[in-house]
Formats: C-alpha cells, structure tokens, sequence
C-alpha cells in the first residue's frame, strides 16, 4: 500500500518475514504514529493477531501463515504452534484456512516461508481482482458508504471493500467516501480514513448512527463492506454495526456489496446462525484513549461482529467477479 512517511512516499505490506522474525505495521497506533512490530515467536504472532497489532480477515490469515512458518523454522510443534494461533479470534474464517493451509504445505515438505510468501502474494492478487471487478459497479461522481476497514491494512495489499474504490479513484472516476467511525475501536476513524488520505481519495467520517441519515437524503450511490465469514448461503459475518446498514440501505433502495475473496467463505456452515461470534473486553466500549466515558459502576456488552442475512446483500464481490448468492458455490471448486 502507499504510505506518506517523511522524505517521500513508500510502498508498504500489512504483513511480511525478515529472517525468522514477523513483521507487521501495527494498527493499534494508526493514524497518530506509523510504527513496525515485530514478532519473535507464535506467542508473539498470536498476540499480535489477539490485541488487534493487525486485524481484518485476510491480513489475519497471511499473520497465521507467516507464524506457521516462523514455528516451524524454530523447531516447534506443529500441531501446538496451530493450536496457539487459532485460539486468538474465533470469527475470521482465514484465520482457519491459512493454518490448515499452511499445516498441509509442510506436510508435503514444502519450505515453509516460500509457502507462507505464496500465501500472502495470493490473497493480494485476489484483493486486485476484487478490485477491478467491483470497479464496474461505480459510476463517476459515486457517493460510496463503507463500514469498519477492509483496505489494505486488513489485507496485506490492496483491499477488499476499498479495492474497488482504489481501482475507480486511479481509473480517473470521482468518488467520494463516506466512512463510518465504527466504533469501539473506530477502525473507520482511524484506518480507512488514514488509508484514503494516503491516496488522496476524497471522504468524510461520519457516526456509526449518522449513515441512515445520508441514505434517505439520496447522498448514498451503493455501500461495499468486507467480511470476516460467509457461510454457505451468503450470511455475512461482519463488523458490528454492518446488519443494521444493509437493513437501511435495502428500506432506501441502495445497492449493498459484500468484498471478499473465496478463502473468507466457509462452506462447511449453512448459514449465518452457525457462525461464532466474538466478544471482546467491555473495557472497548467503557473506555476511548484510556479515559473512561462511561459511570463508574456501568457494565458494557461488546460483540465485535454481527450476521447480515443474504436477503439485505445485493451481491458478493469476489475474485471471480460479483456473484448472487445463489452462485457462490462456484467459490468452493
């Protein structure tokens, strides 16, 4: 991804391995300080994964991948180095995949970092065909609503639901962004926005409550999230705060995308019932910054993703082009 650093511009991954150590820009101090983490051990990759260093379906499994890799070059166990890894976020289905994934490549005798580096550049490759596929369906002077951050940063490159924003923006289209805060964590606010500063894509950041509003003002064109689960049938596990802005958008009239590439959908569960849905620490909803906005004897509830039924989606972008539900099947060969 593009990234304005002091002394120019640099092309930058979510993710990568120097020698036998895991790197990651991490998220948690964006946009206030661009800063590298660095992950020694799959304990480390697994709290990295955990505390939100990176987030976002598939820069999480590409995370996985490379700290399967790491375990195996340090001589651990397989078996434990995978159960570590996929015990920090039960949501993300790439999470799942990428270590199954890369359980298989060793199995086989395949060097783990080139395994781990293929891994990584396939989920980019598939991110710019997303891209360019959901570029088609933006017209030029588009107002777009995004939810949460499925760019670059949650992807290792490119982007799911910014993909298609990318792509239109350098395609020479005027788009305009609006982009929900998300809270708790305000990865909208904090992420996308960075990310479409980086590429000069114009947006404003609007409450999570404020969206319904632009949308009965005719101020919204279509809306594009990501995904961190699909099951079977297109129920769409995502960002808290996704199931209410398909239900609006649908009562407006709006066209509502799912971007997201085959190694986020799972297959084995037929619909969105069947998905585990994480909940994280209340002190995310009771604090901002470390101050505490809330009374002092007040209890808080924080699930991090809710189900959207596929009724309220209007089609899934993917790397093999926008798909009804009744196709993604064609995902799974």
């Amino acid at each position: 991804m593009k990234v304005v650093l002091e002394g120019g511009t640099k092309e930058v991954k979510t993710v990568w391995m120097e020698g036998e150590t895991v790197k990651l820009i991490d998220q948690r101090l964006l946009p206030d300080e661009f800063k590298i983490f660095s992950a020694e051990s799959v304990e480390e990759v697994a709290f990295a994964i955990e505390d939100m260093v990176v987030r976002g379906a598939p820069a999480i499994g590409a995370t996985a991948a490379y700290g399967m890799a790491q375990a195996k070059m340090l001589g651990r166990k397989m078996d434990v180095a995978a159960s570590i890894l996929k015990d920090t976020r039960p949501t993300a289905h790439d999470l799942f995949h990428a270590v199954d994934h890369m359980e298989r490549a060793i199995q086989e005798g395949k060097d783990p970092v080139k395994a781990a580096d293929e891994y990584a550049r396939d989920i980019t490759s598939r991110c710019k065909k997303i891209g360019l596929n959901g570029d088609k369906l933006i017209k030029d002077g588009d107002k777009i609503l995004t939810h949460c951050n499925a760019g670059a940063l949650a992807t290792v490159d490119f982007g799911t639901a910014l993909a298609p924003i990318r792509a239109a923006h350098r395609s020479g289209k005027e788009v305009f962004v609006w982009v929900d805060e998300t809270r708790p964590r305000c990865q909208g606010a904090m992420l996308t926005s960075w990310e479409l500063l980086q590429e000069g894509v114009p947006h404003a950041i609007i409450a999570d409550n404020a969206a319904g509003y632009y949308m009965r003002k005719g101020e919204v064109n279509l809306a594009i999230v990501g995904a961190d689960r699909i099951a079977a049938n297109g129920d769409v596990a995502n960002k808290i705060g996704t199931y209410e802005k398909a239900v609006v958008a649908k009562e407006n009239g709006i066209p509502f995308y799912v971007a997201a590439p085959a190694s986020t959908f799972d297959f084995s569960l037929s619909d969105g019932d069947q998905i585990p849905i994480e909940e994280r620490n209340p002190d995310e909803v009771l604090f901002v910054r470390g101050k505490r906005i809330a009374p002092k004897d007040a209890e808080a509830r924080n699930p991090a993703f809710d189900v959207t039924p596929s009724k309220y989606i209007t089609g899934y972008i993917t790397e093999k082009g926008t798909l009804s539900s009744e196709k993604l099947i064609i995902l799974s060969e």
